[in-house]
């Protein structure tokens, strides 16, 4: 009786939530539609699309780029692939020819983004493999690889890549040839592969507390034959730590611009033995459903301009409900920005053998908590954190204390701005109480029907103020910013203001309560 009363409860539940979220996405995109042609002649990042002359929003520096250039990466990566496999194939190479193979490929491409600039990228490489190597198996080595490659890191941002006049007026000329693109801004991702193999190489010298047997029996993935990334990034390798792997690590060219992150273990090993987890069939698969996303996009910036409000600072003209609409707007096209430039690196990255961790695993619209949405947003800069920074640092035991200092170096890590760590610190503040909630509610069992519904009801309640604080800090800092802060503040808690949070955060507690069905579903 009990589960039978639980079941009708969850279905008449789940056809009123479906019924709530169909209108409320119809409003969103009416209301977006109609503030569109009113302020469409105020913005002046709106461009005529290629195909109809119709506006869309390539307002966003990154997108416009990757868009741009899509056409000739896919020309060179194609290439790249075709001749790295066929040399594969041919002389069956390992780890060590592959190394070469990808060095070779990697730097031809390197000195096409960089151009002379790539002497600063290999010059930095090399002095942090010499660092490694040196001191590598001394106790505080760990504090002197991260401050070394953070101070590397913040150098390379203040000078924005520095100059080659540094080193005399003779030199000066080289920095007329700096390439298409400053490589200042994809050495963050080279430090966080300095920083792994730092550490993997200081763990390949110590004792592994990993328990391989233990692993196997819990990892379906393991089970079936196949190699999990876990695996991968505790196998020990100890004779792939040579310059040329590194080196090629460092500078890989499906991953070079902006990952996955993978970590160098996990990297060596597949340089080794190619990935067997995806068939070719699959990778195929993958590809047609990332084209399926670049129309998803293409849709979404000819009908939407959310972003260009953002940056254009219109939202100021606008009302809370408009505000909060473009703020939730410009979350979902970041979510599918990021979703496509990701999958397509990985998806050439799993061409040539080599499979990294997924980014965006779970839609942003199915994430009720923080934890959640951060583990399933960069997810392999998440694992990357987990292993190099959380555990470190002392793990769950001091999670309280991690989470500021993880969420600082990923602002700094991002960039040196005011607004990154005003997203950073505010993310934390949100971070705390969520934590303190779901430890004490983990320790709660519901022991009737009406109990279960009363601690689903106040889970739905705090999922949707977790999701209204993550807004609030993504409106800080990707639409309004900091100073900002004092508009939100004027705005929201006022009579037109306060409809709108109400609204707010009965959509959320609905959404969350429909995530909760999604899980149930999956666990079934």
């Amino acid at each position: 009786m009990y589960h039978i009363a639980i079941v009708l409860l969850k279905r008449i539940d789940l056809v009123g939530l479906d019924i709530q979220i169909m209108f409320f996405f119809l409003d969103v995109s009416l209301i977006s539609l109609c503030f569109n042609s009113r302020y469409v002649n105020k913005s002046r990042t709106l461009t005529p699309h290629y195909i109809d002359s119709h506006l869309h929003d390539v307002s966003d520096a990154q997108w416009r780029n990757f868009r741009s250039n899509l056409p000739i990466l896919t020309v060179v990566f194609g290439a790249f692939a075709m001749l790295a496999n066929t040399l594969r194939a041919y002389f069956h190479l390992k780890a060590r020819g592959m190394s070469i193979i990808w060095l070779f490929i990697s730097l031809i491409y390197l000195c096409y983004l960089h151009g002379a600039c790539i002497i600063f990228v290999l010059a930095i490489a090399s002095l942090n493999f010499l660092l490694v190597k040196i001191f590598a198996q001394r106790n505080y080595f760990p504090f002197l690889l991260w401050i070394i490659n953070i101070f590397f890191l913040l150098c390379t941002r203040v000078y924005e890549g520095y100059s080659f006049s540094i080193f005399g007026q003779r030199w000066t000329f080289l920095d007329n040839h700096r390439g298409t693109f400053r490589w200042h801004i994809c050495f963050n991702f080279v430090i966080l592969r300095m920083i792994s193999f730092g550490y993997d190489y200081h763990w390949a010298h110590r004792d592994s507390r990993f328990d391989h047997e233990k692993h196997v029996q819990r990892c379906y993935i393991c089970k079936s034959g196949k190699l999990c990334y876990q695996i991968l990034q505790e196998r020990n390798i100890s004779e792939s730590f040579s310059f040329s792997i590194y080196l090629c690590y460092l500078v890989y060219a499906p991953l070079y611009i902006a990952g996955p992150i993978i970590n160098f273990n996990a990297f060596a090993s597949q340089l080794e033995v190619p990935q067997n987890n995806y068939s070719s069939r699959d990778v195929v698969w993958y590809g047609l459903r990332w084209i399926f996303g670049l129309f998803l996009m293409e849709l979404m910036t000819h009908l939407f301009y959310y972003n260009a409000f953002a940056i254009s600072g219109m939202w100021k003209l606008l009302s809370p409900l408009d505000v909060f609409i473009i703020g939730y707007g410009v979350l979902n096209f970041m979510w599918l920005k990021f979703f496509l430039i990701w999958r397509y690196f990985r998806f050439w990255s799993l061409v040539c053998g080599i499979e990294t961790p997924e980014n965006m695993p779970r839609c942003l619209n199915n994430c009720h908590n923080l934890e959640t949405f951060w583990k399933n947003w960069h997810a392999s800069f998440n694992k990357w954190l987990v292993r190099y920074l959380y555990i470190p640092l002392g793990g769950s035991r001091r999670k309280l204390l991690n989470v500021w200092v993880i969420f600082t170096f990923v602002a700094i890590w991002h960039d040196l701005e005011w607004k990154l760590l005003s997203w950073a610190w505010l993310t934390c503040l949100f971070f705390v109480p969520e934590m303190v909630v779901k430890s004490a509610a983990n320790s709660f069992q519901a022991k009737s029907a009406f109990g279960e519904f009363l601690f689903r009801e106040f889970s739905a309640i705090a999922g949707a103020i977790t999701i209204t604080c993550l807004m609030i800090a993504n409106l800080v800092g990707y639409v309004v910013g900091p100073s900002g802060i004092n508009w939100l503040i004027s705005r929201f808690p006022t009579r037109e203001g306060l409809p709108v949070l109400s609204g707010m955060f009965i959509t959320f507690y609905v959404g969350t309560k429909l995530m909760f069905h999604i899980e149930d579903a999956k666990q079934r």
